[in-house]
Formats: structure tokens, C-alpha cells, sequence
């Protein structure tokens, strides 16, 4: 039977040959993507679906190629597309706290900003010298005129009267001053207080009138000096007006029938006699400054701020940010320092990607989404919403920093998120919203089926990875090597990995030892060393446990037999690392009835897997060999010298033929491995991780000295998935290492024991001396035993 049972060495490796294929030479075609024909319809689906909710989670490994789908894909379509509107912030002249939005056609808001800037330019031209021209200033003067007229002929009423009292009328600048007059002549101060007494004293009544009469008639003066005012605010209304209408008569012809930039212009238009009259005016202080600060300050007024502006041709754009914080995302709100305070404008309102992705495409990392507070449930607001509102994200915590409330902006994006399955199922799970706003999902395979197209395809795309990067040619043997590496990755023979960037990666690698060789192309033995640099690299805790089990710290016998003790097959995962090493397991067998005790459970390093398989143990054991009595046994198993958390059901065969081997006092032939799983009839099962299982034993049989003597034992289901180093493979071709491959428990226990199992016959009986004769022997001995102290107990 071992010799049907040992696995030929065809079977041990897929040895790829690519001299049916033909191979192109630097191809310079369109990066396509290997296999992925479910993902990529799902993708194209969801990027025609344009109902709302049809956003796309794209599921898949990292290096499997997603990023590239996506990106080819979409960019192919959406240069099909029209460019999205402009879209720009500008003062709101009524409330600066909340700025206003315009929305322009493709290619017109760089376009509308340069025409505002020769607008100022124009504005700075025109003024002040607009009130320098000969004709304001002669209508100033007129009203000047106007209002002097007035107030000399008040006056001139009232020094009429002072002369019909002899009375002088003296006017210096505003104020108005009375003297007697005697002889024709006005009395100085001195000449007036030589006067009589009577004479005094009727001039200061005179005087009293006259004041009282000069209070009447300009009575109206302040009107007239009101008057006057508004009729120079009006003046300079009427120029100003006058003066920014020729610069306004070609903008607004440009943009009449762009409803935004017309409603933008006319506030302009409106406020800018305002800012002129308060700025630009003769005497005012910002007139005396220099062109330049002028020129801020329209600018810091009028100027737009551009969100975003895509040229005409442009398409639709493809946004991926690859850092979605809260503000890269929805955009944020810039502040200065003005003597210690922070103070911001429209002008310092910035765009995020959802504006730069509005009316086309975003693909976001959603593990990174998850990351960053606040970031998804802003994302599902805008989704559900369609608009883009800039806001603190934290003003829901009482910290309250915003200062300006823009008006918010239309949405209309298709997102695209790209993760993990664990982040798809736990945001299925948890957010009750996620199905109803990402309702396609473009699922990527984690392999991909070998066949003659899929080999043309990756050897195409090997070729064009090594011509574009930069590195040498590469030849059919180094093609041959990249293949079977990526059937390795993905454990089977007739599967790639999806992970296609591995390989990529490996050319890399192997392009630096083609020039250490200097070589003119990259061939296998290239591939090889860079394989075993990396692995060189990785494996120093490996090397570790190697060197432990050489010097006899941990225990594993690879000559001789043994009773109760047996080579599990285990893979250790640390960090991002995982390597093969075998593994003691041990079992004693006693009176009683407590059962199969498994003491990595009982020590809660046995995982919930892992307790499974040991609790199968006993349906096995009540299936074959207790159904003439009942089974009464205790048991204890352990994984010796493990120290840490153990899971998987894959030594549930190891440790079933090291129980049968303590039961039935039956020695194990340490030379020999073992890893499978089983069901309760015995039959063995699929593992993972089988190649480096078989190398971590391979490896300490080699430096021990292999006698031709050493094999492991796997599931014949597993033969599919072997991609044996070629060092495993050379020695089984030498005799000095061989791979066997099982079904069922008894063709394992027949390796490992040299003794028949034993199958039952008509009557439902073992042969004698077989090794299930003897487990039933031994338990049957066990049970009576048990029912004897039955019998003692209930007699005592």
C-alpha cells in the first residue's frame, strides 16, 4: 500500500513549459488586468447604473490589481464625458459670513478670474482720476456755488439791517462779528469801551437783535448743507456710475447668458460705487497707499475664489485621494493672524476631492475612511443629501471654529470605495445605510484559473512589467519560474495568485541579480536567488526553531518509534511572516471516563477550531469501535512545548493516530509527519498552508542527515495544492525524502505503524493483531473495567 500511497514526483510540483506559447517582445499595448471578469462586469454595471445608490465597493486583496481596474476603466469612459461645471465662492455684500456660490460653464472660471483682475486693473486706472476731469469739477462747483449763494444772500439780509442800525458786519472764515460804526468807521475794542455807557449798552442790544435775526434767516442752513452733501454723493454716484460703465458693458455682454456670472457682475457693479466712494476717493486714506495694496484690497472683494475648473475637453475627472481626512475630503476654511486674532474670508474657503470629483468620479480607500474620524458619516450625508456643505466637523463636539457658512454647493459623484472583505462584511454588519448607498459589489477572484490564455496574458504582462520599469529582457525559463512562484502564492497547481504585484515585484529583485551577474537578461536562476534572498530576509525566527531543534530544546525525534507520540505538521504565523515546523504531540490513554481531555482547551490556548477537531476524535472513535459497548476512556492530548495560541483542525489526524497508538500500545514510526484533518468516519481532509509544512520537516530532517527513511503523510485532497520547493523535489527523486498522500485514518495508520489496520469482515469484526482489533480489545478491556467498580459501588 506505501507504494500507491507515495506521490510520484510529477505530482509534488507544477513544472511549467512555455515552448507551446508564444511570447511577445515588449509589447506597448493598454495594461490589462489578469482574469477578474466577474469584478470587471460588476464594475462596468456600476459605472453605467446612474440612479442614485449605485456606488461601487470594490472587494478584493491589496496587489490583486484593483486600483488598476478601476483606473483603466474609468478613464476610458470618462473621456467620453462632458467636463462638469465650475464652480467658485464670492462675497456675499449683504452677509460676509455666509459667501455665495456660482456655478459656471467648463473652462470659464480661470477664464472669469483674469477678466475680474483687468476689471481692477481698470477700476485703479479710472479712479480717482475719474473725479480729476474738468466736468466733475465744475459741477462740484456749482453746487458749491449753489449752497455759497444761498448762505450770501442770508447774510447779506442781515447786514443790510446792520447798517440801518450803524452797525458793521464783519464775516472771517464761519463766524460773523459785529463793530459800531461811528464817522463811517467800525470802532476797534479799544475806541468802543470809550463810549458812553448808554451808547454801549444800546449797541449790545442791537447786537442781541441782530444775532437774533441771523439765527432766523439761516435757520435752513443745515438743510442746505445737506443738500449740498447729497448732491455731491450723487455727483460722484453719476461719475462713478458713469466712469465703471464702459468696463462693465463688454463683461456683461461676454457672460449674459451664464445667469451666475451675470447676478456676480451686477453685485460688483452695485457695491463697487460704494467701495470707490469710501476708498478710492481724493483724500481718502487708502488713496494715499500704493497701487499695490489698492489692488489687494479689490482683489481680497472682488476677486472669485475657483474651486474647480476643468477645460471643456477634459472629460469627466477621476479623483483617487489616497489621504481622506475630514478636510481633504469636503474641503476646509483657511484663517490668518490679525494681531492675535484669526480672522478668514471667501477667498480662503478651499476645495476638497469631493469637489474635484463633482460630476465625476471619486475612488476612496475605505479602511482608511474607517480610520479618520468623522470622515464617513460627512461621506454618507453628501451621498444621501447631493451636496457638499464645508463645515467644522467638530462643531458637534461644543469646539466651535467656523467663521463663514458657504452656501453649499450640488452633488452628483459616483464613489467608488476599494477594501478588504473584512471592512465589506463589517460595514454590512454594522451601518444598517451601506447596502442602500453602495449597492454593487465588484468582488475580485483570489486566484485565477491557469490556462493557455491566462498563461499568454501573464507572460504579456511579465514582459511589458520588465520593459516599462526599466529592467532587462526576460527569458521563457524566467517567465516559467514567475508562474510557478504564482502558483506557489496562490497553493494550487492550476490556479495563478491574483496577487499579480508579487510577481511584479520579483522582476524587480531579480533585475538587481542579473546585473550583479551581468547578464543581458533576467533568467530563472535570477528569479531563484531573488526568492531566496527574500526568504533569507524573513527567516530568522525560522532559523530560530531550526536551531532549537537541532540542540534538543524543542523536543522532535526524526529515527526510531515511539508509543504515544507522534510529528504534527504546524504553520507559525508572526507578524507578517509564516513558516512550517513540525510540532510533538502526545497522548496518554487511561481508565475511565472523562473522556478525550484536550489540554491546549483546557489551558485556553486551544482555539475554537482547534476543539472541533479534537472533540471529532471521540465520534470517531464511538463509530468504529464502540458500537457493542459503551465507550468509556480518558485521554489527554497536547501539542508539546507550545506556548502560544493554537488554532485549525489540521493535526485532528496526528493526534487521532497518536491516541490509537496509546490505546493500543502500538509505536509510531518517528521518522514520519503527519497533518490532515478528519470527520467523524475517518475520512481525511484538506489543510492549508501543506508546502511549508512539508519544508519546515524537510528542513530539520536535512540537517539531521537524510536515510531515505523520512516522509510526511498528507490529505490526497491536498495534492492539488503541492508546490514543492525543488530541493524537497530532488531528494524525493533520490530516494531520500518521500511525500505520501492519504484518504482515510487506516491507510495513515498503516504508514506510520508498518502493522495492518485491520477491516471488518461479514460479521463486523477486525482481524486479529490488527491495530483496530486491538483498539477495540483495549477499549472493550477498559469499559468492563469501568463497570465493574459499577458493580462494587452499587453493591457497597
Amino acid at each position: 500500500m506505501s507504494i500507491t500511497l507515495k506521490l510520484p514526483l510529477e505530482s509534488l510540483k507544477l513544472n511549467v513549459d512555455l515552448t507551446h506559447i508564444e511570447l511577445p517582445e515588449a509589447p506597448r499595448l493598454q495594461t490589462t488586468i489578469l482574469g477578474q471578469s466577474r469584478a470587471q462586469s460588476a464594475l462596468e454595471f456600476g459605472v453605467a447604473m446612474r440612479n442614485p445608490g449605485y456606488n461601487i465597493f470594490v472587494m478584493g486583496e491589496s496587489g490583486t490589481g484593483r486600483l488598476s481596474m478601476i483606473t483603466n476603466h474609468l478613464d476610458t469612459i470618462a473621456q467620453a464625458l462632458p467636463a462638469p461645471p465650475s464652480y467658485a465662492y464670492v462675497e456675499n455684500f449683504e452677509n460676509p459670513r455666509e459667501p455665495v456660490k456660482i456655478e459656471l460653464p467648463a473652462g470659464y472660471g480661470q477664464e472669469l478670474s483674469k477678466d475680474i483682475e483687468r476689471l481692477i486693473d481698470n477700476v485703479l486706472v479710472t479712479f480717482p482720476a475719474a473725479f480729476e476731469s474738468p466736468a466733475y469739477q465744475q459741477k462740484k462747483s456749482a453746487i458749491e456755488r449753489h449752497f455759497n449763494q444761498c448762505y450770501n444772500s442770508a447774510i447779506d439780509l442781515v447786514d443790510k439791517k446792520a447798517q440801518s442800525l450803524n452797525i458793521a458786519l464783519f464775516r472771517q472764515s464761519d463766524s460773523i462779528t459785529f463793530a459800531p460804526i461811528m464817522d463811517g468807521k467800525s470802532l476797534d475794542e479799544d475806541q468802543f469801551t470809550l463810549l458812553p455807557q448808554a451808547e454801549r449798552e444800546v449797541f449790545h442790544k442791537h447786537v442781541e437783535e441782530l444775532e437774533e435775526y441771523l439765527s432766523d434767516v439761516l435757520l435752513e442752513l443745515p438743510q442746505w448743507r445737506r443738500a449740498m452733501v447729497e448732491k455731491f454723493k450723487q455727483l460722484d454716484k453719476d461719475t462713478i456710475n458713469l466712469a465703471i460703465e464702459p468696463l462693465f458693458s463688454e463683461l456683461e455682454d461676454k457672460y449674459q447668458n451664464i445667469d451666475d456670472a451675470v447676478t456676480f457682475l451686477a453685485e460688483i457693479k452695485k457695491n463697487l460705487t460704494v467701495t470707490v466712494t469710501d476708498n478710492l476717493m481724493p483724500g481718502r486714506s487708502l488713496e494715499q497707499k500704493d497701487i499695490s495694496a489698492k489692488r489687494l484690497m479689490l482683489t481680497e472683494l472682488y476677486g472669485p475664489n475657483i474651486l474647480v475648473d476643468y477645460k471643456q475637453d477634459s472629460g469627466a475627472p477621476v479623483i483617487y485621494e489616497s489621504h481622506p481626512v475630514y478636510q481633504n475630503l469636503f474641503g476646509r476654511i483657511e484663517y490668518v493672524s490679525d494681531q492675535g486674532t484669526l480672522v478668514t474670508n471667501y477667498r480662503r474657503i478651499c476645495a476638497g476631492c469631493l469637489h474635484r470629483a463633482n460630476g465625476g468620479y471619486l475612488i476612496l480607500d475605505a479602511e482608511k475612511l474607517l480610520t479618520y474620524p468623522f470622515v464617513w458619516e460627512g461621506l454618507k450625508r453628501a451621498l444621501q443629501s447631493d451636496r457638499i456643505e464645508i463645515e467644522s466637523p467638530y462643531s458637534e463636539l461644543g469646539i466651535n471654529t467656523i467663521t463663514l457658512k458657504p452656501e453649499v454647493i450640488p452633488l452628483n459623484v459616483k464613489v467608488i470605495l476599494v477594501g478588504s472583505p473584512e471592512i465589506y462584511y463589517l460595514l454590512e454588519e454594522l451601518d444598517s445605510e451601506f447596502n442602500e448607498m453602495f449597492r454593487v459589489l465588484a468582488d475580485f477572484d483570489s486566484y485565477i484559473q491557469l490556462t493557455d490564455e491566462s498563461i499568454q496574458r501573464f507572460a504579456t504582462l511579465m514582459i511589458r512589467q520588465a520593459a516599462d520599469s526599466g529592467a532587462k529582457p526576460l527569458t521563457r525559463a524566467a517567465i516559467e519560474g514567475l508562474i510557478e512562484h504564482s502558483c506557489r502564492l496562490s497553493e494550487n497547481q492550476y490556479h495563478f495568485s491574483a496577487r499579480i504585484n508579487d510577481s511584479l515585484d520579483i522582476i524587480g529583485e531579480a533585475n538587481l541579480f542579473c546585473h550583479k551577474a551581468q547578464a543581458d537578461q533576467i533568467d530563472r536562476v535570477h528569479v531563484e536567488q531573488a526568492l531566496a534572498a527574500r526568504e533569507q530576509r524573513n527567516g530568522r525566527l525560522s532559523q530560530d526553531v531550526l536551531e532549537e531543534m537541532l540542540v534538543g530544546t524543542i523536543l522532535i525525534d526524526t529515527e526510531g518509534s515511539a508509543i504515544g507520540k507522534i510529528n504534527g505538521l504546524t504553520v507559525l504565523e508572526v507578524g507578517g511572516s509564516s513558516f512550517g515546523a513540525p510540532a510533538r504531540i502526545t497522548t496518554t490513554v487511561y481508565p475511565g471516563s472523562r473522556g478525550i481531555v484536550d489540554i491546549e482547551r483546557e489551558a485556553e490556548l486551544g482555539q475554537s477550531i482547534h476543539s472541533k477537531g479534537v472533540m471529532i476524535l471521540t465520534g470517531y472513535l464511538g463509530h468504529c469501535y464502540a458500537q457493542q459497548f459503551p465507550l468509556a476512556i480518558s485521554a489527554s492530548i497536547a501539542i508539546e512545548q507550545s506556548y502560544g495560541y493554537i488554532d485549525g483542525d489540521s493535526a485532528a489526524l496526528a493526534e487521532l493516530c497518536c491516541l490509537i497508538s496509546a490505546l493500543t500500545r502500538t509505536p509510531i514510526k518517528q521518522t514520519f509527519a503527519v497533518t490532515g484533518s478528519i470527520n467523524q468516519y475517518g475520512e481525511v481532509q484538506a489543510v492549508g498552508g501543506i508546502n511549508e509544512k512539508i519544508e519546515g520537516f524537510f528542513r530539520l530532517c536535512q540537517a539531521r542527515g537524510l536515510n531515505g527513511q523520512h516522509a510526511v503523510i498528507i490529505p490526497a485532497a491536498n495534492k492539488r495544492n503541492l508546490m514543492l520547493k525543488q530541493e524537497v523535489v530532488d531528494a524525493v527523486a533520490q530516494g531520500l525524502f518521500a511525500v505520501y498522500a492519504v484518504s482515510n485514518v487506516n491507510e495513515a495508520l498503516e504508514l506510520l505503524t508498518d502493522q495492518p489496520a485491520g477491516t471488518l469482515d461479514s460479521e463486523g469484526n477486525y482481524p486479529e493483531n490488527s491495530i483496530n482489533y486491538k483498539a477495540i480489545f483495549r477499549l472493550k478491556e477498559i469499559s468492563d473495567m469501568a463497570l465493574d467498580e459499577d458493580k462494587e459501588d452499587d453493591a457497597s
